[in-house]
C-alpha cells in the first residue's frame, strides 16, 4: 500500500512550540491552581515536582522515543507504532488507546475552549461590567446550560476552525499556529502574573496584598506531604498537564528524521510547561483571587479541583473592579490566553487520528480532518446536552484511559522491546547528556510508580461501576465503548490489508 508523502517539521522551534502547545492547556491556568490550593498550597509542591522527576520526565523520554522510532516505519500513530516494537498481536490493540483518548477527550476539550473564545468576546464587549459575582456566576451557568444557541455557535465555530488548520498540514498549520498561539499566550500571561503579584491591599477594592497567594503557594506544609491524596492528585496532575499516555507526543515526534534529537527536545518542551503552569499559572488566578476573597474563601471555591469556579465565574467579577478599560484588556488577556492553551492542545488530539487515517487508508490530509472533526461533532453532543456525561467521558478517558495507556507503553518500552534498545532511541542524537539515573527510574520506578496509582484507583473506580447511573451515564459509557472497538475494527482492518500487501 501507498503511503501519503511524508510531512515533516518546518523547525526545530516550530515542533518545540507545537510539542509545549500540546502539553500547555486549560489544565495549566485552571485545574492547576485549584489542585494546588485544595492540596495545601506549598505542600502540593514537592508531591508535584517529585512526580514530575520520576514520571513525567521519563515518560516524555519514552513517548518521544517510542514516536521517532514509530516514525522511522512511517508509522505516525500509537496501534502500529507498538506493532513495530512487539508483533504479537494485542499491543496494536492497546495502542488504540493512542487514537480513542485523543478522540474522546476531545469531544469535550473543544466545548470548554469554546467557552474561552465566548468569554473573551463577553469581555471585550463589557457584558461583565456592573453585574455582580452572583450576576456573572448565573451568566455562565446559564451559558453552559444552553438557555441560548451562543454556546452551540462559538462550539461549532472552534470545531470549523480546528478542522481547518489541520486540514493545513503539519507544517502549515498546526506548527503555524503554535508559532503564533505560543508566544501571545506567554505575552498574555506574564501581563497578567504581573498585574497578580502586584496587586495591593487597599486599592480598587482589593482586601489583601497579591503576594499573599503566592506566599500560601510556596510555603510547605510539611505534615501534609505524607497524604496520599496529596500524592495521587499531583500525579494526576502531572498527567493531564504534560499529556502523557494520549498518543499525541507519539504523533508529534514520529515526523523528526531518524537522526534528529529527542532529549533536548522533549526536555524543553516539559520544562516550558512547568515555567507556564507553576510561574505562570499560579501567578495569575491564585494571587488575584486570594487578593480579593482571602485564602479561605478561594479554598472553598475550588472544591472539586478543576478551577472553572474561578476561572470563569469569580475573575470577570474581579477584573471589573480594575474599570472598563482594564477589565476588558484583562478579561481578553486570559480568555485569549485559555484560548490559544486549549486550540494548541486539541490540534495534537486530531493529529495522531489524522495519522493513522493517512498512514493505513491513504486518506488526504483534507479528508482526514474533516473526518476527525465530524467524529468530535457527534461524541461531542452528549457532552454539550449533559453535565454528566461530560463528567463521564472526563474520568474514563481523561484520568483511567491515561493511566492504562501509559502503564502498557512503559512496559513495552522498557521490558518487551528492551532497555538497552530503548535507551540508544532516546540517547540517539541527543544534543545533551541523558542522566544515565534515568535509565534505570523508567525501567523500575515510573512503572512501580504507575501500577501503585493504577491500583490505589481501583476502589473509586469500582465505586463508580457500580452507583446508580442516569440515562446520560449509560448512554456515554455505551458510545464510549463503542468507540474503542470502532477504532480497534479499523486496526484490525488496517492489518489485515498490510498482510495483504
Amino acid at each position: 500500500m501507498a503511503l501519503n508523502k511524508q510531512e515533516a517539521w518546518g523547525s526545530r522551534v516550530g515542533l518545540i512550540l507545537a510539542m509545549a502547545g500540546n502539553a500547555v492547556g486549560l489544565g495549566n491556568f485552571l485545574r492547576f491552581p485549584a489542585q494546588a490550593i485544595q492540596n495545601g498550597g506549598g505542600a502540593f509542591i514537592i508531591p508535584y515536582l517529585t512526580c514530575f522527576l520520576l514520571m513525567g520526565l521519563p515518560l516524555l523520554y519514552v513517548e518521544w522515543a517510542m514516536g521517532r522510532y514509530g516514525g522511522k516505519s512511517g508509522q505516525h500513530s500509537a496501534p502500529f507504532m507498538f506493532n513495530a516494537m512487539d508483533k504479537r498481536f494485542f499491543w496494536k490493540y492497546l495502542g488504540v488507546f493512542g487514537i480513542f483518548t485523543n478522540l474522546a477527550i476531545a469531544a469535550y476539550y473543544c466545548y470548554i475552549e469554546s467557552w474561552a473564545l465566548s468569554w473573551a468576546y463577553h469581555s471585550v464587549a463589557g457584558h461583565f461590567m456592573g453585574k455582580t459575582q452572583g450576576e456573572v456566576t448565573a451568566f455562565f451557568n446559564s451559558y453552559i446550560g444552553l438557555g441560548t444557541v451562543e454556546p452551540v455557535v462559538f462550539w461549532i465555530l472552534c470545531l470549523l476552525l480546528n478542522t481547518w488548520i489541520l486540514s493545513k498540514g503539519l507544517k502549515g498549520g498546526v506548527e503555524l499556529a503554535a508559532k503564533i498561539g505560543m508566544p501571545l499566550l506567554l505575552l498574555f500571561g506574564v501581563v497578567l502574573a504581573v498585574r497578580g503579584v502586584t496587586l495591593t491591599a487597599g486599592e480598587q477594592g482589593a482586601v489583601y496584598d497579591g503576594v499573599l497567594g503566592l506566599n500560601y503557594l510556596w510555603q510547605p506544609t510539611f505534615s501534609s506531604i505524607w497524604d496520599p491524596v496529596v500524592w495521587r492528585n499531583a500525579a494526576g496532575q502531572i498527567f493531564f498537564t504534560l499529556s502523557l499516555g494520549m498518543g499525541s507526543i507519539h504523533c508529534y515526534a514520529s515526523y523528526v528524521k531518524s537522526r534528529d534529537d529527542i532529549a533536548l527536545n522533549a526536555m524543553s518542551a516539559g520544562w516550558m510547561n512547568e515555567f507556564v503552569e507553576v510561574v505562570l499559572g499560579s501567578a495569575i488566578i491564585i494571587p488575584i483571587a486570594v487578593g480579593y476573597l482571602g485564602v479561605d474563601k478561594v479554598i472553598e471555591m475550588t472544591k472539586g479541583g478543576s478551577g472553572f469556579g474561578i476561572g470563569f465565574m469569580t475573575l470577570p467579577f474581579l477584573f471589573t473592579q480594575w474599570g472598563a478599560t482594564l477589565s476588558a484588556i484583562s478579561g481578553f488577556m486570559w480568555f485569549g490566553l485559555l484560548f490559544f492553551a486549549g486550540i494548541t492542545s486539541s490540534l495534537a488530539m486530531g493529529t495522531p487520528c489524522m495519522g493513522f487515517l493517512k498512514d493505513n487508508f491513504g486518506w488526504a490530509r483534507g479528508k482526514a480532518a474533516r473526518t476527525f472533526g465530524f467524529a468530535v461533532l457527534l461524541l461531542g453532543i452528549p457532552c454539550v446536552l449533559s453535565q454528566e456525561a461530560f463528567n463521564e467521558f472526563d474520568y474514563w478517558v481523561g484520568t483511567i484511559s491515561l493511566v492504562v495507556f501509559a502503564i502498557a507503553e512503559v512496559i513495552l518500552f522498557a521490558w518487551v522491546f528492551g532497555m538497552e534498545k530503548g535507551w540508544k532511541e532516546i540517547t540517539d542524537g541527543a544534543d545533551i547528556a541523558v542522566p544515565v539515573v534515568f535509565k534505570h527510574i523508567i525501567k523500575y520506578v515510573t512503572p512501580v510508580f504507575l501500577l501503585v496509582v493504577f491500583f490505589g484507583s481501583l476502589p473509586e473506580i469500582w465505586a463508580t461501576l457500580t452507583k446508580k447511573i442516569t440515562p446520560y451515564v449509560l448512554f456515554a459509557r455505551i458510545l464510549l465503548a463503542g468507540l474503542f472497538a470502532g477504532i480497534a475494527r479499523l486496526v484490525y482492518v488496517a492489518h489485515r490489508k498490510r498482510g495483504a500487501v
